[in-house]
């Protein structure tokens, strides 16, 4: 099999990714990128090569699982292209919109479609494991956070209210279960996990692949469902889905247009219904219904997977439900 890679292409966009995740993970280490000369630019910039190269692991085990399982069924397909994101203000700038590979032929069957579809989230639920792993047990010392925030101690310390308008990251049950097991000390709050960068790659990571394994038109999770359960049980379980998302954001989403135009009649939705809500799924909703689509079209030769492949279907749908996260970004 040969395909043309525009390599230069490739290298430049994988270059400036590591430039613009280097500053995001300065950025989120409370060292934002100081231009005042080269020195302190290249200093500064250093301070974000743990966040940056574990989220690139992330991203770069993803998609070449996606490219070499292509490889492997001699389907073609593209090197990944590395999205690369500059700092923007005011936004959740993370250096990177992700990567992709671009599979240049129709897929000749179900066998091959579920092996490239489901190659990339268990190679990066693996670094995610690992990421999460390693951050929990190489936590620095509990002042690391005063290095950050050195208000907080002359206001209490970790015991300081969290300031109104604060970022907060939600837990899934692969967070949860880590943190039980572990048990680590000096475990930050979700309000600072961000500061912590294997941490927060890990996060991000499992966040990725929760999203990339929705079962919903071509994304990773749709190639798997319809492997393992057909074109009926994909366009079942992808619509399925985005009703799921809908009315999880739907709270969210009320009360952000009530607080607009009738604020005093935010305090009619119960408190539980937003505590569980998120209005970014209405985003996504809109995203995956009119940009990616729900569908999935047929691979040349649909058939029946072995029994081995539909093991590890589940599995991806196992990871799918430990790495969801039902409410990822909140403001305090």
């Amino acid at each position: 099999m040969h395909t043309e890679q525009n390599y230069p292409l490739h290298l430049l966009l994988f270059v400036l990714t590591v430039f613009t995740t280097l500053m995001a993970g300065a950025f989120w280490g409370g060292h934002p990128v100081n231009i005042g000369s080269f020195p302190l630019f290249i200093s500064s910039l250093s301070t974000g090569i743990p966040y940056s190269m574990s989220l690139l692991l992330f991203l770069t085990v993803h998609e070449f699982g996606h490219f070499f399982a292509a490889m492997h069924h001699r389907v073609r397909a593209s090197l990944p292209f590395y999205l690369p994101v500059p700092p923007l203000p005011s936004l959740l700038s993370l250096g990177t919109m992700g990567a992709v590979i671009k599979v240049k032929e129709r897929i000749p069957g179900t066998t091959s479609l579920f092996d490239i579809g489901i190659s990339g989230p268990i190679g990066g639920f693996a670094v995610c494991i690992g990421l999460l792993v390693y951050g929990f047990l190489n936590l620095p010392p509990a002042g690391f956070i005063y290095t950050i925030h050195p208000e907080y101690l002359a206001q209490g310390g970790m015991n300081t209210p969290v300031p109104g308008g604060t970022l907060i990251l939600g837990k899934n049950l692969l967070w949860m279960a880590l943190e039980y097991m572990i048990a680590p000390k000096n475990l930050p709050p979700m309000t600072e996990m961000y500061h912590y960068p294997f941490l927060f790659a890990g996060w991000l990571g499992s966040l990725v692949t929760a999203l990339n394994l929705l079962p919903v038109g071509q994304l990773d999770g749709g190639h798997i469902t319809y492997a393992m359960f057909g074109q009926r049980g994909h366009a079942k379980g992808a619509r399925a889905f985005l009703l799921f998302i809908i009315l999880l954001g739907f709270p969210s989403f009320l009360e952000l247009l009530l607080s607009w135009l009738k604020p005093e009649a935010v305090s009619l939705i119960p408190p539980v219904l937003l505590h569980w809500s998120w209005s970014g799924w209405i985003l996504w909703s809109l995203i995956l219904s009119r940009f990616i689509g729900m569908n999935h079209p047929p691979t040349v030769h649909d058939h029946i997977l072995s029994t081995p492949r539909k093991v590890y279907g589940w599995v991806a749908i196992v990871i799918f439900f430990i790495t969801f996260t039902p409410v990822p970004f909140g403001i305090t």
